[in-house]
Order: C-alpha cells, then sequence, then structure tokens
C-alpha cells in the first residue's frame, strides 16, 4: 500500500521566476563555499539586501467580510440585527463557532500583528486561498465584483507589509476566490501581478498555477490550481484517464515536468494549494495522480501546504494506490470536521510496524484565520544552517565530477510489480480506463537524504502555531492578544549556549515568557526534532497508541483549538 501521511498543517511549493513588480526581491541564496557566513550560520550572499532568516508564515481563509455587523444575528450570517429573538449575537473581533465570516476588524488587527511581530523574522509568505466571504446570506447573494475587490483589498495589503521588504508572497485560488471555479480570467491576472512571476505569466492566465522562486536556485513554491481536483466542481472532467485536454489532467502534466526540471537542478521544491489532496475531497482520478506525482518526486517535494479545512489536524492520504485490489472499498467520508479526530487516529493505530519511508509524503493542512474556531497563523522553520550548505556543496561536488547527484539518479525504489490479480483487474470495463491502470513503470525518486527524509538543507525544522483566544469577548475597549498556542519543537532549542542548534527558531519578542525564562512545557506537546517524514510517521504512531491518552487529548485540543469537539 502507497500512502502519504498528512499533517495538521499547511505547506507550500514553489517554482522558479522574478517578481514582475518594481519591489525589492529576496536576495539569491547561493551555494558557494566562500559565501558561509562566520555570522549567524547565514551565506553572506543572502545579505544584501535582506538576511535569510530560515522562516515562512502560513495564512490561510481569511474571509473577510464587510457586511459584517457587531451585534448582528447569527442566524443572519452576522449582517443584521433580525431575528431579534436570536440571542446569539456577532462580537467585535469575529463569532467562533458558528457560521460568520471575519470583520475586518479581525483581519486588519491579524495583517497590523504580522506586520509589527513577523514581517522583519520571515523570508517568504504562503497564502493559500479564501480571501472574500462566503456566499452564505440570500439577501446579500455574493457577486464577482464582491470576490474581486476583497481579494484586491487583501492583496494591496500583503503588498504593503510584505512585498515591499522584498518578501515573496505565493497566493493561490481558493473555492471562494471565484464566482465559477473554471473562470480564471484575468482579473487575478491583474490582482495578483506583483506576484506571479513574468516567467509564469502565462501559464497563470491559462491555468491558474504558478511558480515562484522564493530563494533562487535552491528553493521554489509552486501553487496549485486545486479547483480543477476538487469534486465539487461539477464543470470539469476529473482527470479521466479518457480526457487527456480536462484541465486537472493538463495541470497535472505540467507539474510533473516541473518537478522534473528542479529535480534535475537539485532545487527543493514547496507544493501548496487550497483544497487539500484526501479522497473525500478530490475526484478520484485527479487523487491518484497527484499521489503518485508527489511520490515519484518524493526526493524533490520538501512538502506540501493547504488550507480549506480551517482545522489543525494530521491525517493520513495517498491510501490504495498500488493495492493489488484495485475494486476499492468507497471512500471515508466525513461530515464536516465531525468524527475527524476519530477517523485520523485510527489511521495512525493501523500504521504498518516496517515502514517504507518512500510510500508516504507530509501534507500540511493549516487553521484558518476566520473563526471557524479561533483565528490562527503559522510559521515554519527550516534548516539554512551553515552544516546544511556544507553538507549541500559537497554533494554538489561530488555531482560535477561526477560521483552522485544532489537528487541521486533513480534508485532502488520502483513502483511494485502489479501482480496477476491487478492485471486481471485491468482488463475489466471499470477499470482499464483508470490511472492506476496506467502510471509510468518507471522510478520514484526516493531518497534516504533527500530533504523530505532527512534534515539537511532546505528540510523543514518545525513550525510555531499562534491563536487568538478569548476572540469572543473582544469589544471597544478590550483587544485580546495574539498568543502561543503550541509548537512542534522540544524544548531543548531554547537551551542557552547550544552549539548544535545555530538558528533561532522563535524570535525572542514572540516568545511568552515562560519560554524565554528556561519553562514552558505546556507549548511542547510533541517535541518533534524537525518536520521529516520520519519524524511525521513517529508522531503518527505515538497517537495511534491508545495508552497515549494525555497526547491523544493534546492532539485533540489542538485540532478543535480547546472547544473540544467539531462545530
Amino acid at each position: 500500500m502507497r500512502r502519504a501521511l498528512t499533517t495538521g498543517l499547511a505547506l507550500y511549493l514553489a517554482l522558479g521566476g522574478v517578481l514582475s513588480s518594481p519591489v525589492q526581491v529576496q536576495a539569491p541564496f547561493e551555494l558557494n563555499r566562500e559565501n558561509i557566513s562566520e555570522v549567524e550560520d547565514i551565506p553572506a550572499s543572502a545579505k544584501p539586501p535582506r538576511q535569510l532568516r530560515g522562516r515562512f508564515l502560513h495564512i490561510t481563509d481569511m474571509h473577510p467580510d464587510p457586511l459584517y455587523q457587531v451585534g448582528g444575528s447569527v442566524s443572519s450570517a452576522c449582517h443584521r440585527n433580525k431575528p431579534k429573538k436570536d440571542t446569539q449575537r456577532a462580537g467585535y473581533l469575529g463569532t467562533p463557532y458558528k457560521d460568520c465570516d471575519s470583520p475586518l476588524t479581525l483581519t486588519d488587527y491579524t495583517l497590523d500583528y504580522l506586520e509589527q511581530h513577523w514581517a522583519e523574522h520571515i523570508d517568504f509568505v504562503i497564502w493559500t486561498g479564501d480571501s472574500a466571504r462566503h456566499d452564505n446570506d440570500r439577501k446579500n447573494p455574493r457577486t464577482p465584483k464582491n470576490i474581486y475587490d476583497l481579494n484586491r483589498q487583501m492583496t494591496k495589503r500583503m503588498e504593503q507589509i510584505f512585498l515591499s521588504k522584498g518578501i515573496p508572497v505565493v497566493p493561490t485560488i481558493g473555492n471562494n476566490d471565484v464566482w465559477r471555479p473554471n473562470s480564471i480570467t484575468l482579473e487575478y491576472s491583474t490582482i495578483w501581478k506583483s506576484f506571479i512571476p513574468f516567467s509564469s505569466y502565462g501559464v497563470f492566465q491559462r491555468g491558474g498555477y504558478f511558480i515562484v522562486d522564493v530563494i533562487p536556485d535552491t528553493l521554489a513554491a509552486i501553487s496549485l490550481n486545486t479547483m480543477y481536483f476538487y469534486d465539487s466542481n461539477k464543470a470539469v472532467g476529473g482527470c479521466e484517464y479518457t480526457q487527456p485536454n480536462d484541465p486537472g489532467n493538463l495541470q497535472l502534466d505540467w507539474l510533473g515536468v516541473q518537478l522534473g526540471i528542479f529535480r534535475d537542478k537539485g532545487i527543493s521544491v514547496w507544493l501548496m494549494g487550497h483544497i487539500p489532496p484526501t479522497p473525500d475531497l478530490y475526484f478520484p482520478e485527479c487523487y491518484y495522480r497527484y499521489t503518485e506525482i508527489s511520490l515519484r518526486f518524493q526526493d524533490t517535494i520538501v512538502g506540501h501546504l493547504f488550507g480549506h479545512m480551517n482545522i489543525d489536524h494530521v491525517n493520513q492520504g495517498f491510501d490504495t494506490l498500488f493495492e493489488d485490489d484495485i475494486t476499492g472499498g468507497g471512500k471515508v467520508v466525513v461530515e464536516a470536521h465531525k468524527g475527524l479526530d476519530k477517523v485520523l487516529l485510527k489511521d495512525f493505530s493501523e500504521l504498518p510496524e516496517d515502514v517504507d519511508y518512500g510510500d508516504y509524503g507530509v501534507i500540511n493542512v493549516s487553521p484558518s484565520v476566520v473563526p471557524t474556531y479561533f483565528p490562527s497563523f503559522r510559521v515554519f522553520n527550516y534548516n539554512i544552517s551553515a552544516e546544511a550548505v556544507q553538507e549541500a556543496l559537497d554533494t554538489k561536488e561530488r555531482r560535477h565530477r561526477g560521483e552522485t547527484f544532489l537528487r541521486p539518479p533513480p534508485h532502488g525504489h520502483r513502483k511494485p510489480d502489479p501482480g496477476k490479480p491487478r492485471e486481471k483487474q485491468c482488463k475489466k470495463a471499470e477499470f482499464k480506463d483508470s490511472w492506476r491502470c496506467h502510471f509510468s513503470k518507471g522510478d520514484w525518486h526516493s531518497d534516504p537524504e533527500a530533504p523530505s527524509r532527512k534534515n539537511g538543507l532546505m528540510s523543514p525544522l518545525g513550525f510555531a502555531q499562534y491563536y487568538l483566544p478569548d476572540v469572543e469577548n473582544a469589544n471597544e475597549t478590550y483587544t485580546p492578544k495574539w498568543e502561543l498556542e503550541y509548537m512542534t519543537y522540544g524544548l531543548s532549542v531554547f537551551e542557552k549556549n547550544r552549539t548544535d542548534e545555530p538558528q533561532e527558531v522563535i524570535p525572542r519578542m514572540n516568545l511568552p515568557k515562560s519560554l524565554r525564562n528556561g519553562g514552558g512545557g505546556k507549548y511542547a506537546p510533541y517535541s518533534l526534532n524537525d518536520l521529516t517524514i520520519p519524524s511525521w510517521i513517529e508522531l503518527a504512531r505515538k497517537l495511534g497508541n491508545g495508552e497515549n491518552r494525555k497526547l491523544r487529548k493534546k492532539f485533540r485540543e489542538y485540532m478543535f483549538m480547546g472547544h473540544g469537539e467539531a462545530v
């Protein structure tokens, strides 16, 4: 069975290009031995005009709503006072656990906080969509103008806060960012002109996906248009094998080509989008193709970043891709978020004892700014240490001498032989035109030394999740503060005089007092060494063990942000 571990995080991925607007751009991170700085272990070439920090922001699902009315009834989507008998009323900074979007006071407060506390401490921004309100009010139906105007407003703020400082911003299209799922018009080509590299402009105009070279020649992010994979979009063909010109197939064809190019160049990639790849959200054939491509280029893809779900969770995907029995037993469909925690913990408990890490990938699904629970965002840390640079340089030099490759050539991890049962099933009419019966028989590029498998240059090291508790009690005189909810790091990274952890994982100004003073154990429930595939699988095993009740309880608390259950 080929599977991929999907984490409760959001992931971001980029491919080459330069910013098309005349703003300060990210300085190249060149792998030259003489550029390894003795100061802060960061290559000197990254310092003019900005020094790499080894961090990036993931923000998703802001859903700003200009119709939001403080004191409005929840049953009116927080838009009107009526009905007066409705005792549930809209709060000043939002209304958690209800079907209301974000007041502009919340989106402004969030972006102001990011500008003041994080903009100087990150290298790029992953922005995974849904930057317009839901169409949930029959008396005020959403129009294309509403959608585009809200996205223009959000784009302007992101430009002012980040792009003006030379920090790349990589957006993606959410299901609430389009009037019709397939109407990828010239509107976003104009709205996001400052974010889309000139080299990707034509591709974006045709399909709504593009590449950003967030650290030139080293790290890229690929922004996917997941509307072509989303099974609620009935206007597309769902990546059917018999429809090669289906927009989903065309996008995945393009993705495979780009990943092959990046692999040849030794460039690591984050994949990002709005709708996460799961069997209950993607068309089956789109899911199979995305899975196969993700595992085929596991040595190139650092991880995957998504939004849409509005909750923090870790789940497993990429099931039953190469099982002999391809009839399928139906997919698990969880109504909204209810029962998702039980499904995930059950999946974790069924992890095989003998794990082949080449069969997995990490999909990060991040919680939202819109207060489905509490407003939230994440800041990831990734490896740019001098030691990691040195190892990458040594590998690169061996490659130039013909001894090896930064991303080794295909070796040792082949798609399994389908076997006679599979061959027999693939001859049947209902299966012969499935992608599962037509995948390439070539090698999957699975490398134990890749940054997704072993902590090295560009490997994700961890994340810190911030949230806005007590938001329901906010008013004009009381504003709750953004707080650290939890982090994946262990407390050891904050020990003084450490020699093996040169990067500052969280700026001191953004740490709670207890962590600054040597305490803060409540913020470190997982204590992961890094966010590589083996580390996530180790955590999944612990969560799957029913005896680890305290850890499982924490997992549920973080999933629903202390609410105890789904809403």
